[in-house]
């Protein structure tokens, strides 16, 4: 059975039973019942109660006189989102903005939470990226369907009828390639950072090691901007009536 750390071993103590009946509802059988739960998706469920305890606590003690600190945080990332979001779609950037202020926060709590002792970073795994970067990928190919209905395929056409056969191929393969780009992009970066400090930790003491955890931190807060200004991108593309 594969080493668990101790949240993973936590879970799979009090939601194995859970989990493998979830999973034999769609015919999955694991090699490990009594560990169906992995590491990397115990990591998400970590991020994803953060979240939760996070969006409960400032709903709960939100004020407009008296505002804790929790909630001048939420203000600050909704704030910073809100801005791009103005600056890259314009009119009408309102209603994107909760899908990647989530977005933007989730990969940002992955990218750091391998910081802490007992975590690992899920990020550093190919497969997260590749989940957030095609739920993305669908997302803003529906709110374009949504803004502009069946002349949404104009934009795979070209601005000329008679190059549309040429063109049509090149925008599909140019978009799924969004969903590669945006993989590779997350994961090569903080599977790097953590080999980084991995090969320093081994090398040099704990203190030494500092300055390569400011760097973890430091490539984690731009990879997650990175993320949030290319799905604002892809939005204002998508939902654009210029086509």
């Amino acid at each position: 059975m594969p080493v668990q750390l101790p949240f993973t071993a936590f879970l799979n103590h009090y939601l194995a039973g859970v989990a493998n009946a979830v999973l034999a509802l769609f015919h999955v059988h694991v090699k490990y019942p009594q560990a169906p739960i992995d590491n990397i998706f115990a990591m998400e469920i970590a991020v994803a109660l953060v979240l939760l305890l996070f969006f409960v606590a400032v709903r709960m003690t939100l004020s407009v006189e008296k505002p804790t600190p929790v909630q001048h945080v939420a203000e600050m990332l909704h704030g910073l989102v809100s801005d791009q979001a103005e600056s890259i779609i314009g009119h009408g950037y309102e209603r994107f903005v909760p899908y990647v202020t989530v977005v933007f926060i989730f990969i940002l709590l992955c990218n750091v939470i391998g910081l802490i002792p007992g975590f690992i970073t899920p990020t550093g795994k190919p497969w997260v990226p590749l989940g957030l970067a095609a739920l993305t990928f669908l997302y803003y190919q529906y709110q374009g369907i949504r803004a502009n209905g069946f002349g949404y395929i104009k934009q795979f056409l070209g601005p000329i009828w008679w190059i549309a056969p040429l063109m049509l191929p090149i925008e599909i393969i140019s978009h799924l390639a969004r969903v590669l780009s945006l993989t590779v992009r997350l994961y090569a970066n903080m599977f790097a950072s953590d080999m980084v400090i991995l090969v320093f930790f081994s090398l040099i003491p704990i203190l030494g090691s500092v300055p390569f955890l400011a760097l973890h931190l430091g490539v984690s807060i731009i990879q997650a901007v990175v993320f949030m200004l290319l799905t604002l991108i892809y939005l204002s593309q998508a939902v654009s009536h210029e086509h």
